[in-house]
Order: C-alpha cells, then structure tokens, then sequence
C-alpha cells in the first residue's frame, strides 16, 4: 500500500549535445491531447526502504537498473502542493487522497547513451535551461541537484572521469566541465591543472581520421587516484 505523505523524485543529470541535460518522464493520464513532463518520482510503499523506492521508481520509469543514486535532499515545502491541478493529478494516479508530501531527491549524473525506456512510460533527456512546465517544485528540485552535482565534483573529482569514456582528449574533459559548472574556463590554465594531476595520464595515442589537428587521449588511473586521496586524507 502505497504511504500518502512521502515520496521520492529522481534527478538524472547527463550531457546531451553539449548541454547539461534531465531525464523526464512523461506523466500519465494528464489527459486527453495532453503531454506533460516531471522527474521520474512516485509516493513510496509502507514496506520500501527510501533507497529500494527510488530504484523501483527508476526502473519502472526508464528501464534503468544500475544506477548509482545518492541521496542528496528532501524538499518539503507546504507551497509545493499549493497546485490543485498537480494535487488533483496525483489523487487520480495514486487512487487515494494526498495531503502534504515530503519528498526525498536522489541524484546520479548518467551517461545519456545508457537510458532506455521504461515499461510505459516516455522519456526524454531535455536541457536544465529549457524545462517545460514541471508539476509541484520539481523545477527546483532539478536546479538544487544542478548545485548539488557540482559541490559532489569538487569532493570527489573521479565521478566527472567515471563519466568519461576510457580514453579522452583534454578537450573533453575541459568541455564536460564547463558544462556542469555552467562556465568557461581558461584554456591554458585548465591544462596546467590537468598535467598536474597525478592521476589524469597522458597515453601514447592520438585521435584518428579528424578533420582538426589530432588530439592526444588520456587516461584516468583509477589506482594512482585513490593513493593520492589516501595521501590527502592521512596528511
């Protein structure tokens, strides 16, 4: 059964043609003739754990199973149910009465290839900066995980080389980054910083069959890395 008054919203971030993009979900029975977005997010069972809640909503809503969701806020506004229309949508999905909902955000950054659809839902990746209208505060919510994503970068670098293919050019790396912090940053100064990572390592390849001058590929050595951290953290 579900519980009335908690629920979950996921946030799957992901660069798509070099922008910083969301998964939505369509949202069901807004209609006739009606198409409307939100985050992948359901009310949780009495018997589901947050964490076992977010996945089933996950994979019920994009097909997507392996995800590594982290918890990261809980939004509980008594304005984020001041909208009857979104009020009178989810006492029709959910076929019970709602009053005020908690709702706790899982974030993960995701790589836009990966996703597939779900059982019956549509889903499509859509640009942070060009959101349609969203129910509830989910616009907020996916502005707060934009933040969030960037401050979990600063702690932890390897989630932006985890997202990154095996092999990548600095420019590449320099790209994914301005397009998470949403900023250009010096050429110059990006490389220095990058060849000043023990962990970022300059590989014998160059890129092949491009139009522009080819570019060398890197590597992130995932074992240097947590030896420098290690390092970092004893000190």
């Amino acid at each position: 059964m579900l519980y009335p008054y908690v629920s979950v919203d996921c946030v799957l971030l992901g660069i798509d043609n070099e922008r910083l993009c969301v998964l939505l979900v369509e949202r069901k029975n807004a209609g006739a003739g009606i198409t409307e977005y939100k985050l992948p997010g359901s009310l949780i069972y009495e018997t589901e754990d947050l964490e076992e809640a977010a996945h089933r909503v996950l994979t019920e809503t994009t097909g997507l199973k392996r995800i590594q969701l982290k918890q990261f806020r809980s939004f509980g506004s008594p304005s984020r149910m001041e909208n009857k229309d979104d009020v009178q949508w989810l006492e029709k999905d959910s076929k019970m009465k709602v009053g005020r909902i908690v709702t706790v955000g899982y974030l993960a950054l995701c790589k836009v290839r990966k996703t597939k659809p779900g059982r019956d839902y549509f889903s499509k990746w859509t640009p942070v900066t060009q959101l349609p209208r969203l129910p509830f505060d989910h616009k907020e919510i996916i502005e707060e995980a934009a933040k969030e994503i960037r401050t979990w970068i600063d702690v932890e670098p390897s989630i932006v080389f985890n997202y990154l293919p095996d092999k990548f050019t600095a420019l590449q790396l320099r790209r994914t980054y301005e397009i998470i912090y949403n900023k250009v940053l010096d050429v110059r100064n990006f490389h220095k910083k990058m060849n000043s990572l023990g962990y970022v390592i300059q590989t014998n390849e160059m890129e092949q069959n491009v139009a522009h001058r080819s570019a060398r590929y890197y590597r992130f050595d995932k074992v240097k890395y947590n030896q420098l951290r290690s390092k970092l953290n004893k000190s």
